[in-house]
């Protein structure tokens, strides 16, 4: 890959974030991901010192769904993942790839100068944004 294809991590995130807050129940979590059709949510910070979280269902399914727990009685914030990474909306993709398989999330919190969040980007967005697409004439 050239200098000359950089691509910002913002060129290729999801804008569109779904929040959930630290203390609501695993049971509304999964609410939300079927309505929203999504399989992760940023957990809001306490406060500007904070980090973000991220729950997933890999999170629910290991730490609620297999070890049998109601998931009306585990609240959000037990079973996040905290904290995650985030990476700059300005960032080069093949950095912030590099950065997701060295530490093994397949998501980051995109953000922005302010470190609020701004987006979410996964490996399979700067997979298929990296990789050429086919001439659709040949």
């Amino acid at each position: 890959m050239s200098d000359s294809t950089y691509v910002k991590v913002s060129d290729v995130m999801t804008s569109s974030m779904h929040v959930i807050s630290r203390t609501a129940t695993v049971a509304e979590a999964i609410q939300n991901m079927r309505r929203l059709g999504v399989s992760s949510l940023i957990v809001e910070r306490r406060d500007d010192a904070d980090e973000f979280g991220v729950i997933t269902i890999n999170d629910i399914a290991r730490e609620v769904i297999a070890p049998d727990q109601a998931p009306d009685r585990v609240n959000v914030y037990e079973v996040m993942s905290k904290p995650v990474l985030t990476v700059p909306a300005d960032m080069n993709i093949k950095y912030a790839a590099r950065m997701l398989v060295e530490f093994g999330p397949s998501r980051a919190i995109v953000v922005g100068s302010d470190r609020s969040p701004v987006g979410i980007v996964t490996l399979r967005d700067m997979v298929l944004r990296q990789t050429p697409e086919e001439d659709e004439t040949a």
